[in-house]
């Protein structure tokens, strides 16, 4: 979305037709205008600030051009504190905005969901401000899911709400047991990336530790190995790390399956579902975690067109509702516009993706 969109009256009334149709009644029940004082309506307060987000003018400026336009009648001190105000309603705006997004289904019977995360720092910081965790649709390359947190907030499958039918692709920081039993619990899906570190498994016909890893010598230099696995799901958190905790004290036990092929460089892959075999097929999962790579694109799109990694200041109490407007200007992009789809790293389509093995 381009800044013109917003400043220009015309293209504006366009804009606003994007939007759910509710926005005073939940600007009224979050309490982001409790007290009109010049600022005639919702649409006026959003309009600011998704011009403050994607302009980059200062407050002063935004205050400025929303008074000689006749949109509201503010000052920057009044408009920060409208925006700090506001951060819940950005947050139910943007979850309406995203619940209409359709999805393809690419596998008879389920939704495709990738999850990733980013960082988001401010000018000459020397450390993380801010994490956004999103869950994309990677068939159309949008964006159905965001949220927000600080730095201290690590990210997990735990994070994110999982409908029934949905399959969830991550790299391996998020096969961990207490993330996958979350995706578990929605009667949802997952097929990641292995991390041996977070996650135990054991054969499912013997329980006892008997790590996969050990056994990369039975992968064929062409084709796939399987093996079909439990892990055990660690009890309420113990410890830092979940190798301290015994199996015998598992609350839980999940099915999972375990692939295994080699790239050109004979190097191995190690990917893990809780798909059954009559579900989806060892080598249907490797084609669908190729899909991954779309959520990475989507945040260079974000970064490049919307110069989403970095806060422009120091914004204080502001900061939140800065990020959660830029990713309310990128959901109406979505729809302003027709999304090239899943775009693929080595040069061919999305159904070539899905035809070569």
């Amino acid at each position: 979305m381009e800044a013109k969109q917003i400043f220009d009256d015309s293209a504006w009334a366009y804009v606003l037709t994007l939007l759910p149709p509710d926005l005073e009644e939940t600007a009224a029940e979050t309490k982001a205008l409790r007290r009109r004082r010049h600022v005639p309506n919702a649409a006026a307060l959003m309009r600011m600030a998704l011009a403050y987000a994607v302009s980059d003018l200062s407050l002063k400026d935004i205050a400025a051009w929303a008074t000689s336009s006749h949109i509201a009648k503010v000052t920057a001190p009044a408009l920060f504190y409208r925006l700090r105000k506001a951060e819940d309603w950005f947050k139910v705006v943007l979850a309406k905005l995203l619940s209409d997004e359709t999805t393809n289904h690419l596998v008879p019977g389920y939704k495709i969901r990738a999850v990733d995360g980013t960082v988001i720092n401010g000018p000459g910081a020397a450390d993380i401000d801010w994490r956004v965790h999103l869950l994309c649709d990677p068939i159309t390359g949008k964006f159905v899911s965001a949220e927000i947190t600080d730095k201290f907030t690590a990210e997990g499958l735990a994070r994110h709400s999982f409908n029934p039918g949905e399959i969830v692709l991550g790299d391996r920081m998020y096969a961990t047991a207490r993330g996958i039993h979350a995706v578990r619990a929605n009667n949802a899906h997952v097929l990641v990336r292995l991390n041996p570190y977070t996650l135990k498994n054991l054969p499912a016909r013997t329980k006892k530790l008997s790590p996969v890893l050990d056994q990369e010598s039975q992968v064929p230099e062409i084709g796939i190995k399987e093996w079909k696995v439990l892990i055990p799901v660690p009890p309420d958190k113990n410890g830092k790390n979940q190798k301290q905790w015994p199996l015998s004290k598992a609350i839980d036990w999940m099915p999972a399956r375990i692939f295994a092929a080699r790239t050109k460089t004979k190097k191995v892959i190690w990917i893990l579902t809780t798909l059954s075999d009559t579900e989806v097929s060892a080598i249907t999962a490797l084609k669908l975690y190729r899909l991954r790579w779309q959520i990475e694109l989507l945040f260079k799109r974000l970064k490049s067109l919307l110069h989403f990694d970095s806060l422009p200041s120091q914004q204080g109490p502001t900061a939140k509702s800065w990020i959660l407007a830029r990713l309310l200007a990128a959901a109406l992009a979505q729809k302003l516009v027709d999304p090239a789809g899943a775009l693929s790293p080595w040069g061919y389509g999305l159904h070539e993706i899905w035809i070569k093995a």
